[in-house]
């Protein structure tokens, strides 16, 4: 059963390898920006996903105007995680190796392989944080399907408006 995060709350201790080396801390920024948000990948088995980083290489120019660094997350072993974003070209860091513990611990979808051709593990559904310079979640969006994500340049947008606007953390009550 997964933990159900809220808005306005930390995001759980979670360090992860990072590819090229070191450890990646979610909800702590590894650039100069002091927003975060970690984008949750299923694996390289999929193709929307592919898609997906590839627009979001593309737009991080634009999250990087609202102050927000970029991570990508997996749980993907090494290789493939290194495979999968050489083919994309993304100079974003990018995590790999997210347990099934992880994925429980940051409320997302866990799903089994259909077959072994797509992966040898369980692997997370779709994921996007936006951790604020405060450490809480700003947003969180969670998918139990390879097929609902939010848009990048909305996204990027709307964080920007936030930010210019200190927009209030939304959803508190919700939960």
């Amino acid at each position: 059963m997964t933990e159900n995060l809220k808005s306005g709350e930390r995001l759980p201790e979670i360090t992860l390898p990072l590819l090229g080396g070191d450890e990646l801390r979610l909800g702590v920024p590894v650039d100069a920006h002091d927003w975060q948000m970690v984008v949750v990948y299923r694996g390289k088995h999929c193709p929307i996903c592919k898609t997906y980083l590839a627009e979001l290489e593309r737009t991080a120019p634009e999250f990087a105007k609202a102050g927000v660094g970029i991570v990508a997350i997996s749980s993907d072993p090494e290789d493939r995680a290194r495979s999968f974003t050489d083919e994309i070209g993304v100079s974003f860091p990018v995590g790999y190796g997210l347990t099934v513990d992880q994925m429980r611990k940051l409320g997302l979808y866990v799903s089994e392989p259909r077959s072994e051709k797509e992966t040898d593990r369980p692997f997370a559904e779709p994921g996007v944080f936006v951790i604020n310079a405060d450490g809480r979640l700003q947003v969180v969006d969670i998918s139990n399907a390879p097929f609902a994500r939010p848009e990048l340049a909305g996204l990027a947008k709307g964080l920007k408006f936030i930010r210019d606007n200190d927009y209030p953390i939304r959803g508190r009550l919700a939960a």
